[in-house]
């Protein structure tokens, strides 16, 4: 498969079954940023390349099917409405977010506090592709009432509860510090 094909040099790309759309058309807005929360996920996990805990293995795991499933919503979002998604998002893979964050949450200091992004490198990065989740969230919302899918917009706001978790768990595990947010500065 070649890299480039020259197709998008006019600002025009193509979305699933071969549509042109202009490349800041809303949906190509909203796949893009899934695949820049994609992007964001995979750099938190370098940042775990060195490091070690009992269950790591099966948080990478985790993060491996989190990252097929979130390249999967962009192929929803790539969709036209009125076309077949040929993956479709359940709710059993909102459920699979739900059970993992309540797992995680149980080992974690109950929150009394806001908290500010810090701590280990791969947990700032997690809280970095949070945000970016929440933007594809507002994106996708945008595009609701042309979604055949309406778990797309749950999956994301959930995403984005699944990684503030994992960064937090990523620092209990790892040692980071967590940064309260100081109401007086």
């Amino acid at each position: 498969m070649r890299i480039y094909t020259r197709s998008g040099d006019k600002g025009q790309t193509s979305l699933i079954y071969g549509q042109r759309v202009a490349k800041n058309d809303i949906r190509v807005e909203a796949y893009g940023t899934c695949d820049e929360a994609n992007s964001t996920i995979g750099l938190a996990l370098s940042h775990l390349k060195g490091e070690s805990w009992n269950d790591k293995e099966a948080f990478l795991l985790t993060f491996q099917k989190v990252q097929t499933i979130l390249f999967h919503v962009g192929a929803e979002l790539a969709t036209p409405q009125g076309k077949e998604v040929l993956w479709k998002l359940k709710k059993e893979h909102i459920d699979q977010l739900e059970r993992q964050i309540d797992e995680w949450d149980q080992s974690l200091e109950p929150l009394k506090n806001f908290i500010l992004p810090s701590g280990h490198q791969a947990s700032a990065c997690f809280h970095l592709a949070r945000t970016v989740v929440r933007r594809a969230e507002r994106i996708a919302v945008a595009l609701e009432n042309e979604l055949d899918n309406p778990l797309v917009v749950s999956y994301l706001n959930r995403l984005s509860d699944f990684l503030f978790v994992a960064a937090r768990y990523v620092n209990r595990q790892l040692g980071g510090e967590e940064t309260v947010l100081d109401p007086e500065v």
